[in-house]
């Protein structure tokens, strides 16, 4: 178990679950994704509103679907949002050993080849349920390790208690507004991963996704450029038997065009593909939609 050291100090309200912590983060797998459900069937009762925001995201998105396949999809979301949170804990405190054969990282040779040229890699991510995990296990298997740009959650005790996790395996962070520690990493060689793919409602464009206008940051493509580095796509999911699956896919041809709309576009549409392959394994409890075109009405009122 990670100990708190003299730097870490100001996660001491919450020294006492260190040990709830150190026992998730080894369970079974099977173990762990049953605690999973459990708990997302007893949080499902207190979590009306994001249930809500869910809900309206599956019938802008998936208007194919039934109501009774919308219901289910909702269901299996949100267990999955749940689970979510025991694998942050695998993440920041399980040992080496008991992620070995829980993984699979396909196209690390993308990687490979980046660095061979001296460049740094844009792991152009998103918010899946899996991705703090997928940084994570990742680093199992690259070295030097990935960088990862993270929103800090404002509580001093559980961003020390995160650090902890985080620190002592070698995922270091950025704050995701430090455009500017982003590119000093990049110019350096590293790789850094990247979650683009929320609503912003600042240096935006509106591009589809899921057919649906989504706002969303045309900056990216100019700070790979700006930063001459190697943008690969990285897509993580948790397949049928309970194991994750990596995905780095190869650089996108004329990725940065000098076209910011269309650049989010592709990849826009490249996150949608990912995410049909499991639905259920992508964050719809936020308002991907919140920001509109001038005109629009919101939809989610």
């Amino acid at each position: 178990m990670a100990t708190p050291e003299p730097a870490t100090n100001a996660s001491w309200p919450l020294w006492p679950i260190y040990p709830l912590l150190w026992l998730l983060a080894r369970l079974p797998q099977s173990m762990l994704l049953g605690i999973g459900a459990v708990l997302a069937w007893f949080a499902w009762p207190f979590a009306g509103r994001r249930r809500r925001i869910a809900a309206r995201n599956f019938a802008l998105c998936f208007p194919e679907f039934s109501a009774d396949q919308q219901h289910q999809l909702l269901r299996d979301n949100f267990r999955a949002t749940v689970t979510g949170l025991l694998e942050m804990i695998r993440a920041w405190f399980a040992p080496s050993s008991r992620l070995h054969g829980l993984f699979n990282v396909e196209g690390l040779e993308h990687i490979e080849a980046a660095r061979a040229e001296g460049r740094g890699v844009l792991l152009l991510s998103a918010h899946f349920t899996t991705v703090e995990l997928a940084c994570r296990l990742l680093n199992e298997v690259i070295q030097p390790p990935a960088r990862m740009l993270v929103r800090r959650h404002g509580w001093a005790p559980l961003e020390a208690l995160v650090d902890v996790g985080r620190r002592a395996h070698a995922v270091h962070t950025l704050e995701k507004k430090d455009i500017g520690g982003l590119l000093r990493e990049l110019k350096a060689g590293e790789a850094v991963l990247y979650g683009a793919d929320q609503d912003f409602s600042s240096q935006n464009v509106f591009v589809p996704f899921f057919g649906v206008p989504a706002s969303t940051l045309a900056t990216t493509p100019r700070i790979a450029e700006r930063a001459n580095a190697v943008t690969l796509p990285l897509w993580s999911r948790r397949d049928a038997d309970g194991r994750y699956r990596l995905t780095i896919g190869a650089p996108w041809p004329d990725w940065p065009s000098g076209d910011a709309e269309a650049d989010a576009a592709r990849y826009m549409a490249e996150l949608e593909a990912a995410v049909r392959k499991a639905p259920a394994q992508y964050l719809w409890v936020h308002r991907r939609f919140k920001t509109r075109p001038t005109g629009e009405t919101s939809l989610y009122e």
